[in-house]
């Protein structure tokens, strides 16, 4: 039993011994750890010291560029780019374009009667072709080379589409030589849907006797308006064709032309007094 002891002893001993061992390298992993953690947080603060420093030279730079521009705009005058008018041969690329406006039969003869008055100015004016197909029974006008602003086609189709939906020639001219003017269509039906007697008595309220309610909102609003059955076509500008619009769709719905009346005079007082 004696001799036993000793080796149980020297047993323990050596257990304890590598206890503390592993004890020291897990110390030494945690501060290895904490140090790499500090080194890093260290060299995060440095990067961002140097992309603040970075950042404070760039804007230097641009305030030092931006004083010398001032200086250069002080004592340099206001030099402006004018770009020269473009050839109307490049925006046409080398083509003619062609409207085609329909002629329906009741305009055959005003068409024919006033054809002097329709031609002379799309030709001479505007420097467009034009003629009248008989077999398709159509209007049709053509850019050629003499021909010099683009919005001359829209402006000749505009003219004749007037004429042939009833205005009169003088009225549709005004199309030609003004650049705020606009044509408006719109039926009955899409105001408020009617039939037979009920449309018909529409269409009377909206005409007048002897077409005097029709007159007095042309006069008022400064516009011109066509019946045409069921349709209704205003010419004029803009405001102008939005206060005759709305006068035509109340008497539509019912209103009394009495009312009518009243609010064309508050309409007419008011263009006074802004004039």
């Amino acid at each position: 039993m004696s001799d036993d002891l000793p080796e149980l002893i020297d047993v323990s001993v050596k257990q304890s011994e590598e206890k503390k061992v592993e004890k020291n390298e897990e110390f030494k992993m945690v501060g290895s750890k904490r140090k790499n953690g500090r080194k890093s947080a260290v060299d995060a603060d440095m990067m961002e010291n140097q992309e603040n420093e970075e950042d404070t030279i760039f804007e230097d730079e641009q305030d030092a560029v931006n004083e010398d521009d001032m200086q250069i705009d002080k004592d340099d005058p206001v030099q402006r780019i004018s770009f020269p008018p473009v050839a109307p041969e490049k925006l046409k690329d080398g083509k003619f374009e062609i409207r085609k406006i329909h002629v329906p039969p009741n305009r055959f003869n005003p068409l024919k009667e006033n054809w002097m008055k329709v031609y002379t100015p799309v030709v001479e004016y505007l420097k467009l072709q034009i003629r009248f197909n008989l077999k398709s029974r159509n209007v049709e006008i053509k850019t050629c080379e003499e021909t010099k602003e683009i919005s001359s086609i829209q402006k000749a189709a505009d003219f004749i589409r007037a004429f042939v939906l009833g205005f009169e020639i003088e009225d549709a001219l005004a199309l030609v030589r003004l650049d705020d003017l606009f044509l408006e269509s719109f039926e009955v039906i899409d105001v408020r849907p009617l039939k037979g007697d009920h449309l018909s008595r529409a269409i009377g309220r909206i005409a007048g006797k002897g077409g005097k309610t029709k007159f007095t909102i042309e006069n008022t609003t400064k516009t011109r308006i066509v019946l045409a059955d069921s349709k209704i076509h205003i010419l004029g500008s803009f405001k102008n064709i939005a206060l005759a619009r709305r006068a035509i769709c109340n008497l539509i719905l019912g209103s009394p032309p009495s009312k009518i009346y009243g609010n064309l005079r508050n309409i007419a007082s008011r263009a006074l007094e802004s004039f």
